[in-house]
């Protein structure tokens, strides 16, 4: 009698299901609790656990793209609306730079007629009074024209090196008279030799708006503090205040064209100071100071590889802007 009528166990032929444990011993490691039916042979267990792998590896791949779809969907639509506000920008600033132009030809004439009739005037006379608020007027609609003009101008900087220590003081020198009256201390830390490779009307401008900023926010008195620090690769322009602090919460709007962050002004001035600080290669950052007012911040590299330092770029910026300093200090 054979073994198998002996009620013996039967043993397989070898390559069958003799390395079933090992196999299923792999299959907990790889795919869990995957049942696997007795008495099958070597290839049907590797077809299965190699469908099961390949399953989850399609699953795991699906949700890989489904987040990335989701990411690039987001990107997009982020870009798309950056976009959208450009070109709004853009057809604004043409707008803007056409009505700027029209009122500035119109102020020229007007300002020699005042400049005519201030003449005529005895030094003692009451109407002077009435003409010198009407040339204030005029002084200050001709700042907003000129505002309008830098923030729609696209002409580059014209690189030269100098001085920031003399470049702040000029500001602040030309700004005196304001800063008394409103008894506004001043707090400047320069070093003596700290030079900066910019535009220097450019810089002048924006260092200009951000210190009228400054004291247009400290109508009772306060502390103008100004800061330069420069390292390696970079110089930092800060302008401080014990003023009202910023309106807006939202501090990332506080460059924005036409938001005002605080009282007073055209809504341009911080909007031209980030432009001026972008085309240097740089950025513009504001900052609300728990203890009240605020700190605007400027970043200059040493190095800008995009500028261009040539006397056509310079024509081109003067012949858009004009002598905007003259005519405002007149």
């Amino acid at each position: 009698m054979n073994d198998m009528e002996l009620g013996q166990p039967t043993t397989n032929e070898p390559g069958e299901c003799d390395s079933l444990p090992m196999v299923q011993d792999d299959a907990s490691q790889l795919t869990g609790d995957l049942p696997m039916p007795e008495g099958c042979d070597t290839e049907l267990q590797a077809v299965l656990l190699a469908w099961h792998s390949a399953t989850v590896r399609l699953e795991q791949t699906h949700h890989a793209l489904q987040e990335e779809v989701k990411r690039l969907t987001d990107e997009l639509e982020s870009k798309n609306r950056q976009l959208a506000k450009k070109n709004r920008l853009a057809d604004l600033g043409r707008m803007a730079a056409h009505v700027a132009h029209e009122v500035r030809n119109n102020l020229v004439p007007v300002t020699l007629y005042l400049s005519l009739l201030e003449r005529r005037l005895e030094p003692d006379d009451t109407s002077r009074q009435l003409l010198d608020k009407v040339t204030d007027g005029f002084a200050e609609l001709q700042s907003t024209v000129t505002d309008l003009l830098y923030f729609t101008s696209d002409s580059g900087p014209a690189m030269k090196r100098f001085s920031l220590s003399d470049a702040i003081d000029e500001v602040i020198v030309s700004l005196s008279e304001q800063l008394i009256a409103q008894e506004i201390s001043t707090d400047i830390t320069v070093p003596a030799d700290a030079t900066i490779l910019a535009d220097a009307g450019m810089f002048h401008r924006a260092i200009l708006h951000l210190v009228r900023n400054a004291i247009d926010s400290m109508a009772g008195g306060g502390v103008l503090a100004i800061t330069v620090r420069v390292d390696e690769h970079e110089t930092w322009i800060e302008v401080g205040d014990t003023g009202e602090g910023l309106l807006d919460p939202d501090v990332d709007d506080a460059f924005e064209p036409f938001i005002e962050p605080r009282r007073g002004g055209t809504g341009l001035e911080l909007a031209i100071v980030q432009r001026i600080t972008e085309v240097h290669g740089g950025y513009a950052q504001a900052v609300a100071r728990p203890e009240g007012g605020a700190i605007m911040t400027i970043c200059i590299p040493h190095e800008n590889p995009e500028s261009i330092e040539t006397d056509a770029i310079k024509e081109t910026f003067d012949s858009t802007v004009g002598t905007t300093e003259n005519e405002e200090a007149a």
